[in-house]
C-alpha cells in the first residue's frame, strides 16, 4: 500500500470526536460580559495570551505624552513616534519626542486612536481617514492605541459605528503572530510585535 493509500484509509475510518462536539454544543455562543464593568472586562481580555497586550490609564488626553514616554522608556525604545494628524492631539505637549506623520518600514512606535473597543474579545476598531492613516499601525514595532473608556462596547454585535462612515475600518485583536515557522509561535510576524492600549477615562 502506498503512503497516499494509507492516509486515505485512515481518513475514511476516522470517527468524529464526540467529546469535542458535545463540548461545542453545550458551550454558550458568546461569553458572558458584565455590562456594568466593561472596563474591567476589556482589560481582562487584553491580558489573555491570545491577545497579549499591555495597558495604562490616563485621566485626560493631556496626560497622553507622559504615558507614552513611560511605556517607551520601559521597553528601552527611543522616544520616536509616528503621530497621526488628529486635531485632538494638538493640545498635548510632545516636547522630548521625535514626531513624524509618515511611517518608515522599520518604524519603532506608532500611535492610533481607536473608534471602539470590544469587551467580549479585547478587539479594537479603527477608522481610515485623512486624520487616521492606516499604514503606520501595521509597520511599527510598538502599536500604541488610545481608547476612551466610554467607547468600550460589550459584544461584537454592539459594535456598529454611528455617524458618517469611513472609507474603511479594520479590527485588531492582539499582536501579529504565526506558527508557520516549525510550529513555533512567533510574535510580530505580519505586523506589530507589541500592543499597548492607553485607556482614557475622561474625553
Amino acid at each position: 500500500m502506498s503512503a497516499r493509500d494509507a492516509i486515505l484509509t485512515r481518513l475514511k475510518g476516522a470517527q468524529p470526536n464526540r467529546i469535542e462536539a458535545d463540548a461545542l454544543l453545550i458551550a454558550p455562543e458568546r461569553p458572558m460580559v458584565d455590562e456594568n464593568a466593561l472596563e474591567a472586562e476589556f482589560l481582562a481580555r487584553l491580558a489573555l495570551p491570545s491577545v497579549n497586550a499591555s495597558h495604562d490609564m490616563i485621566d485626560c488626553i493631556a496626560d497622553l505624552p507622559q504615558a507614552i514616554a513611560r511605556y517607551l522608556d520601559g521597553e528601552g525604545a527611543p522616544r520616536s513616534l509616528c503621530l497621526p494628524p488628529d486635531p485632538r492631539l494638538d493640545a498635548c505637549d510632545w516636547q522630548g519626542f521625535a514626531l513624524h506623520e509618515t511611517a518608515a518600514p522599520d518604524e519603532s512606535a506608532a500611535l492610533a486612536i481607536a473608534r471602539r473597543g470590544i469587551a467580549e474579545t479585547g478587539s479594537l476598531i479603527f477608522d481610515t481617514a485623512a486624520t487616521a492613516p492606516m499604514l503606520p499601525n501595521f509597520l511599527a514595532l510598538h502599536h500604541i492605541v488610545l481608547l476612551a473608556v466610554d467607547d468600550i462596547a460589550p459584544y461584537l454585535e454592539s459594535a456598529p459605528l454611528t455617524g458618517v462612515q469611513p472609507r474603511a475600518h479594520y479590527w485588531v485583536t492582539g499582536v501579529s503572530g504565526t506558527t508557520d515557522i516549525e510550529g513555533t509561535y512567533v510574535r510580530g510576524a505580519h505586523g506589530p510585535r507589541f500592543l499597548h492600549v492607553i485607556l482614557l477615562r475622561h474625553t
